[in-house]
This record gives C-alpha cells, sequence and structure tokens, in this order.
C-alpha cells in the first residue's frame, strides 16, 4: 500500500549527512545479500562464466544506483522491498557495462576497484560473456517480479541501449582526440553515465506508486545528479591517484576523451558540479525531510574521492 507522503521542510539540507552513512550501509548489505541469490551459484555448470560473472558484480563498488532505486522508493512511500529485484538488476547492467568497458578494445584497463578487471582474470572471450550474461539475467530477473511493469522493463532498456547508455559510449569512442566541445561532452555524459542513474530514480518512484508531479520531481533529480556524478568522475580522473579510484588515474586525458575539465577546465568543473547538485536538492523539495537522504547522497557524489 502507498504511504502518505510527509512534506516537512529540510532544516538544513546542504548538511544533511546525519543517517546517510548507516542507511547507505544497511541497503548495500540488503543489496549484496540479493545479488548473492540471485546469481547462479559459482559452481553451478558452467562454473567459469558464473565465476566471471560473481567476481564482477562482488569486486566492490559503491551500489550507487540500486541504492538510489531504494531510497527514491521509500522518499516516495512505498516498500523498498518491491524495489530491490529492479535496484539489483540495475546494478548488474551497471556492471555489465564495466566489464565490457575495461576490455583491450574500449578503455583496455587493468584494474576495476582495487581488482583485477574480468578479463584480465578469466580472459577477454569470458569476460565479454560475463557482461552479456550478467544484462541478460538482470532482465530475466525483471520479468520475473510482479512489481516490475511493461514500461518499467521497457525505461530501463531504453536507459540502457543506443538512446542511453550504450549510446553514449559509442559516442564516447567516436569523439576522443576531436576539439573539446561543450554540446558533445554533455550529450555524452547524458547518455551515458545520466540515463541510468536517472533511471534507477524513476525506477523506485513508479514501483512507489508515484504521482505524475512527484515522478517529474525525482526525475530531474536523478538526472541532475547523474550528470554531476560523472561531472566529478572527469575531475577525479585528473586529480585522483589510482589507489584512490581503484583503476587507472589520466586515462580520459591519455585517451583524448570529451570530458569537463578538457572543454571548461577543473575550476570552472567544480563549480559545474555544485550547480548541479544544489539543482537537484531543488528539485526534492516537495518531498520535504523524506528527501533527507537523497539530498546528502547528492553532496556526496561531489565530496567523493573514488
Amino acid at each position: 500500500m502507498k504511504k502518505t507522503r510527509m512534506t516537512t521542510s529540510h532544516s538544513n539540507p546542504t548538511t544533511a549527512f546525519d543517517g546517510l552513512a548507516a542507511a547507505m550501509k544497511e541497503h548495500r548489505a540488503a543489496i549484496d545479500a540479493r545479488l548473492e541469490r540471485i546469481l547462479p551459484p559459482a559452481d553451478a555448470a558452467p562454473a567459469a562464466i558464473h565465476q566471471a560473472m560473481r567476481h564482477a558484480v562482488f569486486a566492490g563498488g559503491k551500489r550507487l544506483r540500486p541504492i538510489l532505486a531504494l531510497m527514491t522508493c521509500e522518499m516516495c512511500g512505498g516498500d523498498a522491498a518491491l524495489a530491490m529485484p529492479a535496484a539489483c538488476a540495475l546494478e548488474m547492467i551497471h556492471t555489465y557495462s564495466l566489464v565490457h568497458d575495461d576490455l583491450p578494445a574500449m578503455d583496455n584497463d587493468d584494474f576495476r576497484r582495487g581488482n583485477p578487471t574480468c578479463h584480465k582474470v578469466f580472459g577477454e572471450a569470458i569476460a565479454i560473456l560475463a557482461g552479456d550474461a550478467l544484462l541478460t539475467h538482470a532482465f530475466e530477473v525483471l520479468a520475473k517480479e510482479p512489481a516490475n511493469s511493461a514500461a518499467v522493463i521497457a525505461e530501463i532498456a531504453t536507459a540502457a541501449g543506443t538512446q542511453g547508455m550504450i549510446g553514449g559510449q559509442v559516442m564516447d569512442i567516436n569523439s576522443a582526440d576531436l576539439p573539446p566541445d561543450a554540446d558533445l561532452v554533455r550529450s555524452i555524459h547524458e547518455r551515458k553515465t545520466a540515463a541510468l542513474i536517472r533511471q534507477a530514480v524513476r525506477t523506485g518512484a513508479i514501483i512507489a506508486g508515484a504521482n505524475a508531479q512527484d515522478l517529474a520531481s525525482a526525475s530531474d533529480y536523478g538526472e541532475k545528479t547523474g550528470l554531476a556524478y560523472q561531472v566529478v568522475d572527469d575531475m577525479l580522473d585528473r586529480e585522483a591517484t589510482t589507489e584512490q579510484l581503484g583503476k587507472t588515474a589520466g586515462k580520459d586525458a591519455e585517451s583524448g576523451k570529451q570530458t569537463y575539465p578538457a572543454v571548461f577546465g577543473l575550476e570552472a568543473s567544480h563549480k559545474k558540479a555544485e550547480e548541479l547538485i544544489e539543482q537537484a536538492r531543488h528539485s526534492l523539495a516537495p518531498f520535504g525531510n523524506n528527501a533527507r537522504h537523497l539530498c546528502a547522497l547528492a553532496e556526496f557524489i561531489v565530496a567523493r574521492k573514488s
């Protein structure tokens, strides 16, 4: 049953970190426990593919997309348990994209989240198939849950497809070594990163039974937060160390990629990320105190070091 939403305002939204760490820890533990049950056992035949899938999924990570789905569901008055399968599916889709990103034909990276990448452990062929399997399994999980309507599944597919994440990856590859272009970098980031983050938020809201106005507000938050996340990623590639990132630092500049720092410089990029987060928080003003964790999570995205 959909709960009645509170509409009290934030007393101090810019410092609303109280309880965020505990909430994220709790959600992350629940997500990992569900992923453990959802994924095929490591010893199930053929073992190599299942071991590779698990290596990629359990290599670490913030679980940002599933946490966004669960927290948005709660914010909109829904039961986060109903959104858990979709949240896990979003994490599998995200992880498959990382497995393929790390391949020699793409970013050619040896480390992800501080661990050897999937293809370094299992070989390129199994890594490709592990990514394929994670994507396929994600939609199997989505299709089996009554809470995930055909419309939700279609939205997730669009966000992950050529009009979303994959399209952004193609643009990212094809624009390497082109002169820095503000419109192009925004278009890449809207698809490559923001589309799936926005969809995680929308998925949580839809499963909670959010009305059109609340869904629009949550969607705007997801889009702004997703763009800010990628702007910060671009800056960290220049400012953080390989040890901090858990992957090779400096590869964007080395590859001639379209990034916010390449177009605007680091100082302006920092300002842009802060502006996007402020806009994201403003989008959630109608939810009052129910949005405290999502507002704090937006702040966390700008403050993170990895």
